[in-house]
């Protein structure tokens, strides 16, 4: 699919599940659509621990209005521990969220941005790469996909890191493990985004058993911010993001070169990090020239 195609197909399907049904032809014809983006899509983690998921759809270009964040990623829940099984686990910032997903959420999702829950290890030894067993495996899928439908988000991102594999008495990565998990996952939201953030042990096992995972990934994208590296996962460039930029800790300089980067190699992600409540736009100019010809503009 073309990425243009792509960005509208995201919008159109996000605002009809937020509103539950389409704009009458009248309101319609009387509302000027923003023009969907020709170029990349960009991707933004917010640490909810300290800042809004709002700040997301804050955010357009100067030259058409679409909006400059395609997918905004709740950063984090946890995969966690109990001695016996892993489980989802919601802290108090990320409950706040999903508890109210009317005012945190669905702003977003009528503005076209999909919204992802991120999972995160949180140091019990539960990940991704060491479920015991499938059946362990399907259970936890159906926590996320669970999850997703009844806070009617847009699909889960894995990334696998802080599990410290082998704390409370659990096992080292194995190689079925990650397989089985998204394998199960996809059969259980065939029509929501996966997505990987490449690092730990599941990102380097991606195949079981002569079954590959890494088509099964919508997009994938590098963990490093400030640095480049094509990243395991779809083998369509369109689908992954080798460029990794920290809003708080990545030069507007490297962010643009890497953007320009992404632009010339024919790379379809541009992933971001940490973005604050802070009026972010004149950073952001620096990578969406890059990517889109034009600059941002702040609404608050």
């Amino acid at each position: 699919m073309k990425r243009r195609t792509l960005l509208s197909a995201l919008a159109a399907g996000t605002a009809a599940a937020a509103t539950g049904a389409a704009l009458p032809a009248e309101a319609a014809g009387k509302r000027r659509r923003p023009r969907a983006k020709n170029g990349p899509i960009t991707v933004a983690y917010i640490e909810v621990n300290n800042y809004s998921m709002l700040n997301a759809g804050k955010y357009t270009l100067a030259n058409g209005g679409a909006q400059v964040i395609d997918i905004a990623l709740i950063f984090a829940a946890n995969i966690n521990y109990d001695g016996t099984k892993a489980y989802l686990h919601f802290n108090e910032q990320v409950h706040d969220v999903l508890d109210n997903v009317a005012t945190q959420v669905r702003p977003l999702q009528r503005k076209g941005i999909k919204v992802l829950l991120s999972i995160l290890g949180n140091h019990q030894g539960a990940g991704f790469a060491n479920f015991p067993d499938q059946a362990s495996a399907d259970a936890f899928a159906q926590e996320l996909a669970d999850a997703v439908n009844q806070y009617g988000l847009d699909g889960i991102d894995f990334d696998d890191e802080y599990v410290e594999y082998g704390n409370n008495g659990t096992g080292q990565p194995n190689d079925f493990s990650f397989v089985y998990l998204v394998q199960a996952l996809r059969e259980k939201l065939p029509n929501k985004l996966i997505t990987l953030y490449d690092i730990g042990p599941s990102s380097e096992r991606l195949e079981y058993n002569g079954q590959s995972i890494a088509n099964t990934f919508d997009y994938a994208w590098w963990p490093y911010y400030g640095s480049w590296g094509v990243p395991h996962g779809p083998t369509d460039k369109s689908r992954l993001g080798p460029a990794a930029v920290s809003y708080t800790a990545t030069s507007a300089s490297t962010a643009a070169a890497l953007a320009q980067r992404t632009v010339d190699e024919g790379y379809g992600v541009y992933l971001t990090y940490n973005l604050t409540d802070a009026d972010t736009s004149s950073y952001m100019t620096a990578f969406t020239q890059k990517l889109y010809g034009s600059a941002t503009v702040y609404k608050p």
